[in-house]
C-alpha cells in the first residue's frame, strides 16, 4: 500500500512546529532547531512543500556588509489546510501494537 503523502514523522513535525503560528515567516535554521531535524532532513520537505505551493517563500536581505540573504518559510491557507488534516488524521489514527504483545496479552 502507497504511503499518503506528507504524512512522514518529519514532514508532521514540521507541520506541527508551522502550525503554531501559521503566518509568521521563519528561517530554516530556526525550524531546525525548533524540530530538532537536520539540515538533509528539514531542508528537502521545505523545498517539496514549496513547489507543491504548501509553502511561501521570500528572501531576506542581510543588514550586515557580506552575509547572504536568508530565506524565510510560512505556509499557504493550502499548507495550513493540509497540515490541520493530516495531523488531526494522525491524532484519531488508533496505535497499534505488534502481533508479539497482541499475543502476550491475549
Amino acid at each position: 500500500m502507497p504511503r499518503i503523502p506528507h504524512t512522514s514523522p518529519q514532514t508532521l513535525l514540521l507541520f506541527s512546529v508551522l502550525l503554531d503560528e501559521p503566518a509568521r515567516w521563519r528561517y530554516g535554521y530556526d525550524l531546525s532547531k525548533e524540530t530538532s531535524l537536520a539540515s538533509g532532513t528539514l531542508y528537502p520537505i521545505l523545498m517539496r512543500l514549496s513547489e507543491q505551493k504548501l509553502l511561501e517563500t521570500s528572501w531576506e536581505p542581510s543588514e550586515e556588509p557580506g552575509r547572504p540573504p536568508r530565506h524565510l518559510y510560512r505556509l499557504t491557507a493550502d499548507g495550513a489546510a493540509l497540515a490541520g488534516q493530516r495531523l488531526a488524521a494522525k491524532a484519531a489514527k488508533p496505535r497499534t501494537i505488534g502481533p508479539a504483545i497482541q499475543a502476550r496479552t491475549a
